[in-house]
């Protein structure tokens, strides 16, 4: 049976809308044409995934209250801005199949739009003397900033190895649904052994989460995100710098030279996932996507069972079985 996002946020639900009216209405702004990039951002939303890790976390350890609407809106926020400074950097210019800003107003006006959301996340911070939450979100834009540059510049070596490709994605893709989940529990509690076993449990789903992009470069199945994308970028993603560790130098060679100079050739770039697929890349991919998702679930089960726990063990099935 397909896991439907719908069933999981069921012990959420009404905190959930309450939290959309919020942050529609922190999004708001004076300035016209930054109020109409707003709107269409906010009419455009994803899966709401990290706001629902804000909640379910800080309901595994306790009652919500204000300051855990704060912390699903300040996430939100954060994360909307580096997804528009992202398509800047990445030349994108479509986001969940809708234009991106910087398609629609140029990159100029997407990077001070990047900037504003940045801002008002701060902003929202300290008008509500959430210093805590602010502290774990500053070191998260760091930890993003830090793992983007360090695989831009890689990028350019094309010499990753499996420890600095965990390096990278802890700090790119992993710290904001690992602080989206410190965040939530710092709401509902004060124990600090607690929020660091959350955290410790975000970290390992956002491992998982981005795993599992990675394979959708290389299935066979049409999915959200076209095939072969990676390579084009040339980003050495976890089934591909398997496979590379497992060819002999000749081949490796003929590998790296389609990163390099041939990323663009829709053949060989055919070719190159195909020899991912038969050297065992993908296979080891899934296997440690599924390790990380048992060590997050281990950690879950050291909570009580709740209709929370419930649903947080269906977001983690969701992030590996997800279409896109």
């Amino acid at each position: 049976m397909e896991l439907s996002l719908n069933d999981i946020k069921k012990p959420i639900e009404r905190e959930l809308d309450e939290f959309e009216v919020r942050f529609r209405e922190s999004m708001k702004s004076n300035a016209p044409l930054l109020d109409r990039i707003t709107h269409y951002i906010v009419t455009r939303k994803g899966k709401q995934m990290r706001p629902m890790f804000v909640f379910l976390s800080a309901k595994l350890c306790g009652e919500l209250n204000e300051s855990t609407y704060v912390a699903a809106s300040l996430v939100e926020i954060l994360h909307t801005a580096t997804l528009v400074h992202d398509d800047v950097v990445d030349d994108s210019y479509q986001r969940r199949g809708f234009f991106s800003i910087n398609a629609l107003w140029k990159n100029k006006i997407a990077v001070l739009v990047g900037d504003y959301l940045l801002s008002k996340g701060l902003l929202v911070s300290i008008e509500n003397n959430q210093f805590q939450l602010l502290h774990i979100l500053s070191n998260t834009i760091r930890e993003m900033s830090e793992g983007e540059l360090l695989q831009l510049e890689k990028a350019r070596k094309l010499d990753i190895k499996e420890s600095i490709y965990f390096d990278i994605i802890r700090g790119k893709t992993t710290s904001l649904i690992t602080s989206a989940c410190a965040c939530g529990a710092s709401t509902t509690t004060t124990d600090e052994a607690l929020i660091a076993r959350v955290k410790l449990m975000g970290e390992k789903i956002g491992i998982a989460f981005q795993i599992k992009d990675d394979l959708f470069d290389y299935e066979e199945a049409e999915v959200g995100k076209p095939r072969g994308i990676d390579i084009k970028e040339r980003k050495l993603t976890l089934p591909l710098i398997h496979a590379l560790d497992q060819v002999d130098a000749s081949l490796k060679r003929k590998m790296i030279n389609v990163i390099k100079n041939d990323n663009q050739n829709t053949e060989k770039v055919q070719w190159l996932i195909q020899m991912v697929r038969q050297h065992g890349g993908m296979e080891y991919a899934r296997l440690r996507m599924e390790a990380y998702r048992e060590e997050a679930l281990q950690l879950l089960y050291e909570f009580p069972a709740s209709t929370s726990r419930d649903s947080v063990e269906q977001l983690i099935a969701f992030t590996i079985s997800r279409k896109s």
